[in-house]
């Protein structure tokens, strides 16, 4: 239970019926349920972004393809992830695919042979699908990616992009690139490697076997393993304890432990110290302190 959860101060209230959650229902996704407020305007419906509270929420919404993702899914992510990075009144984001089988299967394979057949075509996919896993692999808020069903190579990619990895007992995890004769890129593989140490990653990678959750959870690749059922709870609490906790802090912390995974000659540990300055010059390290001394939850506005 979050402390203090008989009168939290963030609560998530996003309708399962949204984002194709129903039984029965997994050939559908929330395109067709436009019910949600705050939902932001894309170029396409086969990824959706709504503002819930605190909470910014991502559904990949191919269902049909189990949520595989095309070039303009990726193109999008980058310009839901910048607006919800400028907006101060997001302070977590969740990753989710709709449906009940999949996060995300993997690329959309059959956009290869048109948009990724030669060295040309593939340098210009590469460039537009980083419009994604940049602002991903360099967003400075919490992002929780709550797994249900296949988590399968770009699925990886986008997952190892996350901070924290919650996921049900029946999900898959794996990269299946020498099954298709691709290259795993450097970012990628560095992701996995620091994740789950490098025998494991080559393990990964030099097999192309899928994992299952026992094992993803034993090598570190997810936090904690939960019945379908209790998933989205148990994320929605985790989600209201990070926004309720001060922003500026939570944001430094992440930055820190970003710095620790770079070089001793590449980490930028004078950033770091500002960040950690402006902290406790902040306006919500004075409200902590009142409200630590007048035994009260603390209201912190990232001020």
């Amino acid at each position: 239970m979050i402390v203090g959860a008989g009168q939290p101060r963030v609560k998530t209230s996003l309708d399962p019926s949204f984002i194709g959650l129903k039984k029965g229902r997994e050939d559908k996704g929330p395109a067709e349920e436009m019910n949600g407020k705050n939902i932001m305007k894309l170029n396409t419906d086969k990824i959706i972004a709504q503002k819930e509270d605190c909470i910014g929420w991502i559904i990949f919404n191919n269902p049909s393809k189990r949520n595989a993702v095309s070039l303009e899914i990726w193109e999008a992510l980058g310009v839901i992830l910048r607006d919800f990075d400028q907006d101060d009144h997001i302070r977590v984001v969740v990753l989710r695919g709709a449906g009940e089988k999949a996060f995300v299967s993997g690329a959309d394979i059959s956009e290869f042979e048109k948009k990724r057949n030669s060295a040309t075509s593939r340098e210009l996919y590469e460039k537009k699908a980083a419009l994604g896993t940049d602002m991903l692999y360099q967003f400075n808020k919490p992002v929780i990616a709550m797994i249900q069903g296949f988590c399968i190579g770009a699925g990886m990619a986008i997952a190892l992009g996350a901070d924290i990895r919650f996921a049900t007992s029946d999900s898959k995890f794996g990269i299946p690139a020498a099954r298709l004769g691709l290259g795993y890129g450097y970012k990628g593989t560095k992701a996995l490697s620091d994740l789950v140490g490098p025998s494991h990653a080559k393990d990964i990678l030099f097999t192309a076997r899928f994992l299952d959750a026992d094992e993803a959870l034993r090598i570190g690749l997810i936090n904690r393993i939960v019945s379908r059922n209790e998933l989205e709870p148990m994320v929605r609490e985790y989600v209201e304890l990070i926004a309720n906790n001060a922003p500026l802090t939570v944001k430094s912390a992440k930055a820190a432990v970003r710095e620790t995974k770079n070089d001793s000659h590449d980490r930028d540990l004078v950033k770091i110290a500002q960040m950690v300055d402006e902290c406790f010059e902040s306006r919500d390290y004075a409200e902590g302190r009142r409200a630590f001394m007048e035994k009260r939850e603390p209201m912190f506005t990232g001020k």
